[in-house]
């Protein structure tokens, strides 16, 4: 899909594809689905409109916040001699990172 959009294909294609279309000025395409995400903000009463540079934020927050916590739970995969997570790494993450707090209690 993003080579589409790299042939010439336009944003719109991509993302009515079901792909994660490029933004403005980014670079690089969003590894979550765009049309995903702005049907997880569409769920919410309290949002009217949402444009495609504001879906793409969220998303990019997203796919940094998983990256975050994934990496934090690996460490503790690695102490236990682990290649693959297991919800007490999470759990352990969760508890260890204060940035998580807000987590603590979601999972059980």
């Amino acid at each position: 899909m993003a080579a589409a959009a790299a042939a010439g294909g336009t944003e719109a294609a991509a993302e009515d594809a079901g792909g994660a279309a490029p933004c403005a000025g980014s670079g690089r395409a969003a590894r979550l689905p765009l049309s995903r995400v702005k049907a997880l903000v569409k769920a919410d009463p309290d949002v009217g409109l949402a444009s495609q540079e504001a879906v793409f934020v969220l998303a990019r927050a997203a796919e940094l916040f998983v990256e975050t916590i994934a990496k934090d739970a690996f460490v503790y995969a690695q102490q236990g001699k682990r290649k693959t997570l297991q919800r007490k790494d999470l759990d352990n993450a969760i508890e260890a990172v204060d940035e998580f707090a807000f987590l603590e209690g979601t999972l059980d």
